[in-house]
């Protein structure tokens, strides 16, 4: 069986390394791109009897405090006895000699990404599967960080401010052109910063196909994937970027028709509100909430057409850049 050799993985190196950490190897790594993400890189990999998945940064155009797979991998070691479903954490590679880029290894879950409309039209009935994503994602704010060992894992203080000043500056480094209604968004976000609602781990890019469904029960997350933006943080941050995503400019980001905007789920005020039944949170300062998210989701967008003008590749990249002024209006509306 011959190696696979893909752009950002190198297999023999690969081997050795998981050799060294002393994890059985049957044969040579055979290895598959996994689709659907337009940041970190993710690929199926198998020697004929176990399989995993690696996880490793983009080729080109990162940006600053991005695409950080060590995180990924303390949040989802520390979680992996909470009732937050999450796969196995098996090696942390932070040595880019070995590969080029830090990368991190786990199991492979068996189950089904759910990442297209299509897709979504497949499973049948979908609300029982909307509330089961929304009670993981209360689950995940209920779990006491401190208990797990990530107490220091971010700073929950000024976590809303320190949110609004980082996409600020991600902005500034990946923008194509001058845009006075960013900067009218930004500056309103400065302004009316409310206290938080809470401290807790807060995955930060949470919806559909960034979980893996029960292959025999699709009403059951069998795990939660792509946490390199997790930290501490105010929860109502996780819910209102949930809601936005619900935005069809999504689709224009996937480059596909998304299975998170499709008009058989509920608008994101439903969304939020099935979320406070479940969590028993209270909703507050949701306007600033929305606001923030879109933020976040405009500058995303341009962070993803910044890595496809500095020759990046994937499918999609190329139509993100569109979406930033639809997401830059949804937030000033949000915000008045």
């Amino acid at each position: 069986m011959t190696e696979t050799t893909l752009p950002g993985l190198e297999p023999i190196a690969l081997r050795r390394f998981l050799e060294d950490r002393g994890c059985a190897v049957a044969g040579p790594l055979r290895a598959s791109a996994l689709s659907g993400g337009k940041s970190n890189l993710t690929y199926r990999v198998t020697d004929g009897e176990t399989v995993w998945v690696v996880r490793r940064p983009p080729t080109a155009g990162l940006t600053p405090s991005a695409h950080d797979v060590g995180r990924e991998f303390r949040v989802t070691s520390a979680l992996r006895d909470t009732g937050v479903p999450v796969a196995a954490a098996i090696a942390l590679c932070e040595d880019d000699s070995v590969m080029g880029a830090p990368f991190t290894v786990v199991e492979w879950v068996e189950g089904r990404v759910v990442r297209t409309a299509d897709e979504l039209d497949g499973l049948g009935e979908v609300d029982d599967v909307v509330t089961e994503l929304v009670g993981v994602l209360a689950r995940l704010h209920a779990v006491d960080h401190e208990a797990v060992g990530l107490a220091d894992f971010g700073r929950p203080n000024g976590y809303l401010e320190r949110q609004v000043a980082l996409w600020a500056r991600q902005w500034q480094h990946v923008k194509a052109a001058e845009s006075a209604d960013v900067d009218r968004l930004h500056a309103r976000l400065a302004a009316s910063i409310p206290a938080r609602s809470g401290a807790a781990i807060v995955h930060g890019d949470y919806r559909i196909d960034n979980t893996i469904l029960s292959t025999a029960d699709p009403a059951r997350v069998a795990a939660v994937v792509d946490w390199e933006l997790s930290t501490l943080g105010d929860p109502l941050a996780d819910v209102a970027l949930m809601c936005v995503y619900r935005n069809p400019a999504l689709d224009t980001v996937l480059g596909d028709r998304a299975a998170w905007t499709s008009d058989r789920l509920p608008d994101g005020d439903a969304l939020a509100h099935r979320y406070s039944e479940a969590s028993g949170r209270d909703i507050h300062d949701w306007d600033f909430h929305l606001g923030l998210a879109n933020f976040k989701m405009a500058v995303i967008a341009q962070g993803i057409d910044h890595r496809h003008r500095a020759g990046a590749a994937g499918d999609g990249l190329d139509t993100a850049g569109s979406a930033v002024p639809r997401f830059v209006a949804a937030g000033l509306d949000a915000v008045g």
